[in-house]
């Protein structure tokens, strides 16, 4: 989790050159504390985000597929619309159900004290204060613009990969749920981390970071101050904690809807 905080300051804040400067600033000024500062939200949180993002692509895969009457008679490419359209759903919905969410989690990330957000609540507490309902949803676009097609990407190459990796006919073992799992995270992160940072600079803003008047305003400054190879900030750090979390993410998830699934009819 303490790579989440250095991956947030790093996107958010001009002031780091890599990640080593970040750690290295990090703790010169708040020492070994400040890694884990604001980590027990994430923690809380991050259940409730994938039972939505799973529970989501979960039905609405069943629905399209079942409309279909069954994905073989659309053959594999429409198998494979199915799962990105199902997967760009959950993304949309986790975008109006966590966008509050996942402001409050960079803010408490990026602050570099305690002494403007003491809590999760405090820092709604403030939000709501300075700027209204609305002020929740901050970068609530940039939030969509990186969710929505990067979720649909997310369970796409899980699915190509898992299913390459497992003979016809038979369950998906361990090792093909795990690797198909990882690679998913890593491949949708080097779609996702070039608006990832500009979700993060733009939910920063009125909280100590630079002021951005919107999507496009956010891209011109950070292009024009920092060059193109801004957008591509933390993505080192996020494809090494990509592949593991995602791996055990999937693992679990296949896990859960086999354990939840009912027992077949024996056939008579």
């Amino acid at each position: 989790m303490a790579c989440v905080r250095v991956l947030v300051r790093l996107q958010a804040q001009s002031a780091y050159k890599g990640i080593f400067h970040c750690v290295a600033k990090t703790y010169a000024h708040e020492g070994l504390h400040g890694f884990f500062r604001g980590m027990a939200f994430p923690m809380l949180t991050t259940g409730i985000i994938n039972s939505v993002v799973f529970g989501c692509y979960s039905n609405a895969f069943a629905y399209l597929t079942q409309s279909q009457r069954s994905e073989r008679s659309q053959g594999y490419r429409g198998y494979n619309a199915h799962i990105f359209t199902a997967g760009c759903f959950a993304g949309l919905v986790q975008v109006l159900a966590c966008a509050p969410i996942d402001l409050v989690k960079v803010r408490l990330q990026g602050q570099t004290s305690a002494d403007r957000y003491r809590g999760p609540l405090h820092c709604v507490a403030v939000i709501l204060k300075e700027d209204g309902p609305r002020g929740l949803f901050r970068g609530g676009l940039a939030l969509a613009l990186r969710d929505i097609p990067c979720y649909g990407l997310y369970f796409l190459p899980y699915e190509v990969v898992k299913n390459t990796l497992t003979e016809s006919g038979r369950e998906p073992g361990t090792f093909a749920i795990l690797t198909a799992g990882g690679l998913a995270g890593v491949i949708t992160w080097a779609f996702a981390t070039p608006m990832d940072v500009v979700k993060a600079r733009l939910q920063m803003t009125g909280a100590g970071g630079r002021h951005y008047s919107g999507v496009l305003h956010c891209m011109r400054v950070s292009v024009r101050e920092e060059g193109v190879r801004v957008f591509f900030k933390g993505f080192l750090l996020n494809s090494v904690r990509a592949f593991p979390v995602n791996a055990v993410t999937f693992l679990s998830y296949e896990s859960l809807m086999k354990a939840l699934s009912p027992p077949a009819k024996p056939s008579v």
